[in-house]
């Protein structure tokens, strides 16, 4: 028998990978706290069941931005994924649009919108450096057939990560994949440039949106807000929506699990706009506990590879529609019927 859960297949995904490519992928920053607090955190939260219900029929669908969906849960942008096969991003795009599933990534679906395929595409981005070249990207992602741009907002330097440092990780592998037998070592890696003081984008301000909304209306998604006062500045800057999320524990080790962050920042925004979450999601109830928080959805990031290192696009297809038949079952023994009949009356979090 195959792999029953996600965590399974991350199972049968390590066995396949290269040790560096696992790594990369299923490691933190430094101590891994973050990584860990974000699947302990849904250890804390318990749902309140109601029962006398009839839940023979269970609706799971959502809409969001304009696009009608089967599942609350869509695919987050992440980096690495020609670590575990080349061409990876098509073939994870591929999958999302078998499934339905809307997709957040900067490659792999120019074939796909070109062919005229109902893929639901939102772009990511880590911003730009003025207002021409963001204006110039919003366009660009509009015209290509993008349904949105989420901009993660975490990312100003890049992080220290013990495991890639300790594999002496080379990011030219994110193109070429992992190095091969009998290539040549790599020398040893200058102590000094453990934690590297490498920018991506130091001088990102909440300007960039006043920027893309200078010249564009495409939605805007702000992904890596853990503080309610980020939060606020979103929505006055004229975000859509928002992603609760840490950078699945990559980026600041020690900053809080993304779900204990959800409720005080679905409460600052007050429904002005739709909060999502991503970090530690593995399980349909889950998801129903992001969504009792207050979420109206969760993006998958690791999730999904386990499926691609796996088995390809099969492997992640097979994810996407356990999650999906786990988040039916778990609301249906909880007792809700569609996604707007779940609420904070049937969760409780507890030390």
């Amino acid at each position: 028998m195959g792999p029953i859960n996600v965590n399974e297949f991350e199972e049968v995904a390590k066995r396949k990978m290269h040790k560096l490519a696992y790594d990369f992928i299923a490691g933190g920053a430094e101590e891994e706290y973050t990584l860990r607090a974000n699947r302990e955190a849904f250890g804390r939260w318990y749902l309140i069941p109601r029962f006398m219900r009839d839940v023979t029929n269970i609706d799971t669908s959502t809409t969001v931005f304009g696009s009608k969906l089967p599942f609350p849960f869509f695919i987050s942008p992440t980096g690495g994924k020609n670590l575990v096969l080349p061409n990876a991003d098509e073939t994870v795009a591929q999958a999302a649009l078998a499934t339905k599933t809307a997709i957040c990534t900067a490659t792999g679906v120019s074939k796909i919108l070109e062919e005229g395929k109902p893929l639901v595409w939102w772009s990511n981005t880590i911003g730009s450096p003025n207002k021409a070249s963001a204006v110039s990207y919003a366009k660009r992602i509009e015209d290509q057939g993008g349904k949105a741009i989420v901009l993660t907002i975490d990312n100003p330097y890049q992080s220290n990560r013990d495991r890639n440092n300790r594999n002496r990780f080379d990011y030219g592998y994110m193109q070429t994949g992992v190095p091969k037998a009998g290539d040549p070592p790599r020398p040893p890696r200058n102590p000094a440039r453990a934690a590297m003081w490498q920018p991506h984008t130091p001088n990102l301000t909440w300007d960039w949106i006043d920027w893309v909304r200078s010249g564009s209306q495409i939605p805007i998604m702000v992904k890596g807000v853990l503080h309610p006062g980020d939060a606020k500045m979103a929505i006055e800057r004229g975000a859509n929506a928002i992603s609760v999320s840490n950078h699945g524990g990559r980026q600041l080790d020690g900053a809080i699990g993304s779900l204990d962050a959800l409720p005080d920042v679905v409460d600052a925004v007050g429904g002005k706009i739709p909060v999502y979450v991503d970090g530690g999601v593995r399980r349909g109830q889950d998801i129903v506990k992001a969504l009792a928080i207050g979420a109206k959805g969760v993006l998958l990031g690791r999730a999904p590879l386990w499926g691609l290192g796996a088995f390809g696009q099969k492997g992640v297809e097979r994810v996407l529609e356990l999650l999906g038949m786990e988040l039916k079952l778990a609301m249906a023994l909880a007792g809700v019927r569609n996604l707007a009949d779940i609420d904070r009356s049937m969760i409780k979090r507890v030390v």
